[in-house]
């Protein structure tokens, strides 16, 4: 561990003091590590696994979400705009390869009054750079594109990006400025108070850390690790849900330059297709709910019997998909705070007794949010 512990024996187990714990190595956790660093703060990161951004962050379909979807006033239509603009800055400022590609939200003639629903929301969330298309319009864009499709949004804003190198970009930057990472270390439990907080920690070095401030971003066990903490938000913490999203690539060059996305479901903004830096094609995510008490470490195995929902569900806007064309990619997890049917959830970002921030069901767009939900969680704190 870093400089900034001060170690005390204590019999078979340490005790520690720290003054900002960040729980959870991901996009999230990273980013608010990186603004705390920044501010001055002393930074530790705790991650239980053995290397960053190992679970929701890195699978994804390294999209930069415009805004379009978001119910407004959310979290999720606040800091997927805001965090979209800082993100495109961040990208250009350390010359992370990025793209704005933009994209087309494409409809059938029985989904047009939901697209200019979809549409009117965008507007009303400060989304920028939108164009309502007829179906002519978005097949001289996109030629490939279903002969019957009636409408389309274009979202100018829309692009895809290098994660990972963001993800190193936003590590190198907080331990620049004095934070470090303790990998292997997953927390055990703890307590806040009107104190301070103490957490248990477990792996090779086991340890007590008494921390003036606790930050709680451990994706998909973030609503667990709340739980193991002691104080008054245990008593209306949500039930964590899941749902896992599989990708297919695409052998040989796609014929679209744009992201494709076709309307958005309840689980998510449907099977869209998308074309990253490299040139290269995939499909998904598809929405497959875990059962009710499903929990980490999950299965990201991709069946092969799924490409049969994958090629029907393309085809409805891309009809010259060729059979034998999509092999299994990867697959992700969301974490949830709604079951199956519900609306579409937002993020839940809990500040308890000024001392801890429970930041829960962070799923899309977290990656484009990161940014604008660290200096939110910042100024909680303040």
């Amino acid at each position: 561990m870093g400089p900034n512990l001060r170690w005390k024996a204590c019999g078979v187990m340490d005790r520690l003091e720290a003054d900002f714990i960040v729980i959870g190595a991901g996009v999230i956790g990273l980013s608010i590590a990186r603004a705390a660093a920044l501010s001055g703060r002393e930074v530790i990161v705790l991650e239980a696994e053995s290397l960053i951004a190992s679970h929701t962050s890195s699978r994804n379909s390294e999209v930069i979400h415009a805004g379009l979807y978001y119910v407004e006033g959310s979290l999720k239509a606040t800091h997927s705009v805001a965090g979209r603009r800082a993100l495109y800055a961040y990208l250009e400022a350390h010359g992370i390869p990025h793209r704005k590609c933009g994209k087309l939200v494409v409809a059938r003639q029985d989904e047009t009054d939901h697209l200019e629903g979809l549409l009117a929301r965008a507007v009303a969330n400060g989304v920028e750079n939108l164009q309502l298309l007829t179906g002519d319009q978005a097949r001289a864009l996109e030629s490939a594109l279903h002969p019957d499709l009636a409408a389309a949004i274009h979202s100018g804003e829309t692009g895809i990006f290098d994660s990972h190198a963001y993800f190193l970009a936003l590590q190198g930057e907080m331990e620049d400025h004095g934070g470090t990472i303790a990998f292997e270390t997953p927390v055990l439990g703890g307590a806040v108070d009107s104190t301070g907080m103490v957490l248990e920690t477990g792996g090779e070095m086991p340890a007590l850390i008494k921390a003036r401030t606790v930050i709680n971003a451990a994706g998909h066990h973030a609503v667990r690790v709340a739980r193991s903490i002691e104080g008054p938000h245990v008593q209306t913490l949500p039930k964590p849900r899941f749902v896992k999203g599989s990708y297919f690539s695409i052998s040989g060059q796609t014929p679209f330059s744009r992201l494709i996305y076709p309307m958005p479901g309840r689980a998510s903004l449907g099977l869209h297709l998308t074309v990253d830096l490299g040139g290269r094609g995939k499909l998904g995510p598809d929405a497959e709910w875990l059962p009710e008490g499903a929990a980490p470490p999950f299965d990201y195995r991709v069946d092969p019997a799924r490409s049969d929902l994958f090629y029907s569900s393309a085809r409805q806007y891309w009809p010259g998909l060729p059979d034998g064309a999509l092999s299994p990619d990867y697959a992700g997890v969301r974490p949830k705070l709604v079951g199956p049917g519900d609306p579409s959830g937002d993020f839940c970002i809990e500040c308890v007794e000024g001392r801890l921030v429970n930041l829960m069901g962070i799923e899309s767009p977290g990656l484009t949010s990161s940014l604008s939900v660290a200096q939110y969680v910042m100024s909680l704190l303040e």
